[in-house]
């Protein structure tokens, strides 16, 4: 199931389990994770893209061995809020997972998320290098928790 309706994808997921955040570029995926109660988002890994299936697999396996119990993909959208080439891109890596996942998937509005991470690695003193390294699953993280904290608003409203 894909949806862009937060309280459609917070109603397919089971009560309790982790959420896996996905930062997609061109040649890399950043990876975070939640924890079991959807309060934090950590930065968990960045693959080097390679091909579709190779990078899914990967994907799938941090998965398996943490239960996620759904994807947040971050959606690109152009800073006027429009969907150009980047978010179709997106909405295509989502629907082929699909067929590898029952799982719920779900966009979230990654708008400035790299710009909030590099921020944050640039505060805590992080070399050029090492941020080059990490960038990605913080700013997955970021994502990540853009939608933990908008789905722990839906819980309290109910």
């Amino acid at each position: 199931m894909i949806t862009d309706d937060t309280e459609e994808f917070f109603a397919a997921l089971p009560e309790m389990g982790a959420l896996m955040g996905l930062d997609l570029g061109d040649k890399t995926i950043g990876l975070a994770v939640s924890d079991t109660f959807r309060s934090a988002a950590s930065p968990l890994e960045t693959i080097r893209r390679k091909k579709f299936t190779a990078d899914v697999t990967r994907m799938l396996e941090l998965a398996s061995e943490r239960s996620i119990a759904g994807f947040v993909l971050g959606l690109p959208r152009n800073m006027d809020g429009t969907e150009g080439a980047r978010c179709q891109s997106t909405r295509a890596f989502a629907r082929n997972l699909t067929r590898l996942t029952d799982l719920p998937i779900t966009f979230w509005d990654e708008r400035l998320s790299t710009v909030a991470a590099e921020r944050a690695l640039l505060e805590a003193d992080t070399t050029r290098k090492r941020r080059a390294e990490v960038i990605d699953h913080v700013a997955a993280s970021y994502i990540l928790q853009g939608l933990l904290d908008r789905l722990q608003h839906i819980k309290s409203a109910q």
